[in-house]
């Protein structure tokens, strides 16, 4: 079982920047891939990024390269999201989940627990 919690969410104006945080609990793996999903007002989840929890195997959507970077504290069992040169359409509800299946996907589906979310709103 694993157990995610994100916090960090809020309101911030167009081209400012937020950090996104993912407390994970219960038994990790290094072979667990954490992803981080988000879901616009009247739009599918979608992917965002992922990172391999005991390797350095990283993968971002096309819309958010460059811009957004997802990292890891072993230690503290944290997953990062830092989320700068943000844009209205960025507008979502942020989740983290986590895939025990040993391969990254950029699939939803694949991803086998799943936080409640934070909501990033993006003014203009």
């Amino acid at each position: 079982q694993v157990q995610l919690v994100e916090s960090g969410g809020g309101l911030v104006q167009a081209g400012g920047s937020l950090r996104l945080s993912c407390a994970v609990s219960g038994r990790t793996a290094s072979n667990y891939f954490m992803g981080w999903f988000r879901q616009g007002p009247g739009k599918e989840r979608e992917f965002v990024a992922a990172i391999l929890w005991g390797g350095v195997i990283i993968q971002y959507a096309d819309g958010v390269k460059g811009r957004f970077t997802i990292s890891r504290d072993n230690a503290k069992k944290v997953v990062y999201l830092q989320m700068n040169s943000l844009n209205p359409e960025d507008t979502a509800v942020y989740y983290c989940a986590a895939n025990t299946r040993g391969f990254v996907s950029q699939e939803a589906a694949y991803y086998n627990y799943w936080g409640q979310g934070t909501q990033v709103t993006v003014s203009s």
